[in-house]
């Protein structure tokens, strides 16, 4: 089962690579998102309060938009892929094969996290190259571990969705409609510290404010210990074992838009 998985990975990743549109979404989009938001908000040494205290601005951002990454990787994409594969009628072929349903869907999260983690690196990079942020060293494995957490916790949330979701042209304007309310109001594009309290409140709920607020700790170089904000990161693991419960009793390998 696991070699079918990897054989799978290798053949999603691929496809990945060949889809432009799902690169522009995945891959160009956060990296357009940080030089933007970094270039109009960070500028003329504008800082923002942190716990422990204040950062640059442009270095805040980064952790943000590498949320959005993992986001866009591994539930938007995912589920418009997995939703167009469906009412194609490719997965419904895969199934009819030996191939075991685990190994068809693990190949495609693998897929899935590898490029989030590959966009983590990157944006890393880009956030230290052009605006002097870097990862304390005793915080590292606290951020990959976050990284991978909220990769797998939204690919659940994918499959999940794909289930209410009948026509492949509406999945990714479904996901878009869902996650960029949620940027605005969990920390992602605008700091959670001048959000109105009750807007606030209710970005609370969401995984994706948690999602960016542990990726901020394991950033924040006043962070103390190692980095892991245990609290987040369960609420998003509970998002994820939310997701992963209902995609086992609704996801389908049959089109539904037929």
């Amino acid at each position: 089962m696991i070699k079918m998985a990897l054989h799978l990975f290798r053949y999603d990743l691929r496809s990945f690579v060949r889809d432009r549109q799902s690169q522009f979404f995945t891959l160009a989009l956060p990296v357009l998102f940080l030089v933007i938001f970094a270039s109009v908000f960070g500028g003329s040494g504008n800082t923002t309060a942190v716990a422990g205290g204040r950062i640059s601005t442009s270095v805040y951002y980064v952790p943000g938009i590498i949320a959005l990454a993992v986001i866009a990787a591994c539930f938007g994409n995912l589920m418009a892929s997995v939703t167009a594969q469906r009412e194609r009628g490719v997965l419904k072929r895969r199934r009819a094969t030996p191939v075991p349903a685990a190994s068809v869907i693990a190949g495609r999260v693998l897929a899935a996290v590898v490029i989030a983690v590959v966009m983590a690196a990157v944006l890393l990079g880009i956030g230290w190259a052009a605006y002097g942020a870097h990862v304390p060293g005793r915080t590292a494995l606290a951020l990959v571990v976050t990284v991978v957490t909220g990769a797998a916790s939204f690919c659940c949330l994918g499959y999940a969705l794909t289930s209410v979701i009948r026509n492949q042209d509406a999945a990714l304007p479904a996901a878009t409609a869902i996650t960029l309310p949620l940027y605005f109001i969990s920390g992602v594009f605008v700091a959670v510290t001048v959000l109105p309290h009750w807007l606030a409140d209710v970005g609370e709920i969401f995984p994706v404010r948690h999602l960016a607020n542990a990726l901020l700790v394991a950033y924040n170089p006043h962070t103390t210990g190692l980095g892991f904000a245990g609290p987040d990161l369960l609420i998003v693991a509970a998002w994820g074992a939310a997701g992963l419960l209902i995609a086992l009793r609704k996801f389908s390998w049959l089109p539904l838009g037929r």
